[in-house]
């Protein structure tokens, strides 16, 4: 397939700039895979569609602040402006980072930052990338970072002044991601009681998020793209639970395309999924066989997209972008911040 094939012409004004407040007030398109019945109704509503067989699984990666403008010290007399996205960790105090501009960050450079007890070292260039090592450890780095990095929201976000608590999920616990899993984001503490009490079960995995998952699919033959690696997740119990509600055909509900990414990459050819601590970069676009999940709750997602191919995999492509054109001819928001949908 083509790239070309997922792209549709999105009108900005359609782009939310902000979350909905309350978060379960946004809209919600609700799909029937196998009659192509659509209904709409608000967020909150959801809680009408779930039952005791459903299973939510949520991400609880939590979202760190990872995205510094400052000035640094070039030599002893030159300061310079630069823009450092953490991208991903490589191991305890080195990071992948893009960092603007680079054209004087050369190896072996050492960069003190003014007002602050951090610095670091380009170890490594890779394109146009930057693998940096830090000096601080795993804690005072944490601390640092708090103190001087700001959130690093998606690039059609112009403005935004909320919190970091205000860009994590109600699941959110383990830190690091750069982006957040915004299709969790919808759901409030108030909606999850009213799951619960209906006997939804509710489960966690982990897949931690980086800024790659912006990066637009530049191969026009779509099989020739090569997906960025993301850290994944499960731990012994959550698998053994979730195998449990497979076997008695109770509905697995992925929150958003990471929850999707993670469990598909932890189940085996036997429909077994594996509690494991891996990296993965699995790549989903149609005609893939979905192993593990039966549901999906899901934003609208960027044209030509890795992410849109991931939903046109379990849904079909040009009904997908006929709901796409739907929405936004009946003001739905898009992206992270705005409306979803839940294709059933």
């Amino acid at each position: 397939m083509r790239t070309s094939d997922f792209h549709y012409n999105l009108d900005p004004k359609n782009i939310a700039q902000f979350p909905a407040s309350p978060r379960d007030s946004s809209k919600l398109m609700i799909i029937d895979r196998k009659t192509w019945n659509l209904e709409e109704r608000n967020f909150c509503d959801i809680v009408d569609y779930l039952w005791e067989n459903d299973v939510l699984v949520f991400n609880e990666t939590k979202v760190i602040k990872a995205r510094l403008n400052w000035l640094i010290i070039l030599n002893k007399w030159k300061e310079k402006e630069v823009e450092i996205f953490l991208l991903s960790q490589k191991w305890q105090n080195t990071w992948e980072c893009a960092v603007f501009p680079w054209e004087r960050l050369k190896i072996g450079r050492e960069i003190f930052f003014l007002n602050s007890n951090l610095k670091w070292i380009i170890k490594e260039i890779t394109y146009s990338w930057r693998i940096i090592e830090f000096n601080l450890e795993w804690v005072e780095f944490l601390d640092e970072i708090d103190r001087i990095w700001s959130i690093p929201l998606p690039p059609y976000i112009v403005k935004w002044e909320q919190t970091l608590d205000q860009y994590n999920t109600i699941f959110a616990k383990e830190e690091w991601s750069a982006a957040a899993p915004t299709a969790g984001l919808h759901f409030t503490e108030g909606l999850i009681e009213k799951l619960v009490k209906k006997w939804v079960k509710i489960e966690k995995v982990l897949l931690h998020i980086w800024l790659w998952t912006f990066k637009p699919v530049q191969k026009e033959n779509i099989e020739e793209h090569i997906i960025h690696y993301e850290h994944i997740e499960i731990n012994e119990e959550t698998a053994d639970k979730l195998n449990k509600y497979k076997q008695e055909w109770k509905n697995i509900i992925a929150v958003g395309t990471t929850v999707i990414r993670t469990l598909e990459s932890m189940t085996d050819m036997n429909w077994i999924l594996n509690s494991w601590e891996k990296e993965t970069n699995i790549f989903i676009y149609p005609w893939y066989n979905f192993k593990f999940i039966n549901n999906i709750i899901t934003n609208f997602h960027l044209p030509e997209s890795s992410l849109i191919m991931l939903i046109s995999a379990f849904y079909d492509r040009e009904k997908l972008l006929e709901i796409y054109e739907y929405a936004q001819n009946n003001n739905y928001r898009f992206f992270s911040f705005w409306d979803a949908m839940f294709l059933r």
